[in-house]
């Protein structure tokens, strides 16, 4: 094989290589895709309830929304990252499928080894060709109507007496044995399902009391939680 051949090969398969190395480079970036919390929520080391919470979101913060597994989305934030309820979750404006939650943002997530991209940020929808109708069914008979979903049952914990201030909610299961940024913060709990809540002055569920009511205000308990949990 001549050199000049030789030459212009290399160059070719070189130029594929750093093409190939780009496009892995870049395909993450193009995962992420922003979202709105509708809602005070709490963000969570896994997509469950059963896992531990690690931040909390006010509601109207803006979110980069990596990837949706089930009714989870993981999200990232100037604060910790995690993984939030797509229930609490709002995509340009619009309120997210909970099913699949990954449609509303562009992407959907699947397989072991990790996401497999379906709808990319920036798709053109290509045309289809018209399908043929079928023939127009007869009147439906009466449709029951669907069950009524009652909201979770959760507890709130504010900044300030009656109520006000910033907030973050918990429900029957939660706990957070360090409040860590919200350490000696709390000064009422607005409880209106009527939980056990235990609030301890001190981490780990030490030194704690008991309430199973909503309270305007926490007594000698105000500003003094480092740790609580619901049952």
């Amino acid at each position: 094989m001549h050199r000049q051949t030789r030459k212009k090969l290399l160059n070719l398969a070189t130029g594929v290589a750093v093409a190939a190395a780009a496009v892995v480079m870049f395909l993450p970036a193009a995962q992420a895709a922003p979202g709105t919390v509708t809602t005070n929520v709490n963000v969570r080391s896994g997509p469950g309830t059963n896992y531990s919470v690690v931040n909390v979101l006010q509601r109207g913060t803006a979110v980069d929304v990596q990837q949706c597994q089930s009714s989870w989305c993981y999200v990232q934030t100037r604060g910790t990252n995690g993984w939030v309820s797509a229930n609490y979750l709002s995509a340009g404006g619009r309120p997210v499928n909970p099913s699949q939650p990954g449609l509303s943002f562009g992407f959907t997530i699947g397989g072991p080894d990790g996401p497999q991209i379906n709808i990319g940020v920036g798709n053109q929808v290509q045309p289809q060709p018209p399908r043929p109708q079928p023939p127009r069914p007869g009147p439906r008979p009466p449709q029951p109507w669907p069950p009524v979903v009652q909201p979770t049952a959760e507890v709130c914990f504010f900044e300030r007496t009656q109520y006000r201030g910033d907030s973050f909610c918990l429900t029957s299961g939660d706990n957070t044995r360090d409040l860590r940024n919200w350490t000696d913060r709390i000064s009422s709990i607005r409880n209106p399902a009527g939980l056990n809540v235990q609030v301890c002055s001190e981490t780990s569920y030490r030194n704690c009391r008991t309430y199973t009511t909503s309270a305007s205000s926490l007594g000698d308990f105000d500003d003094y939680i480092a740790s609580v949990r619901v049952r």
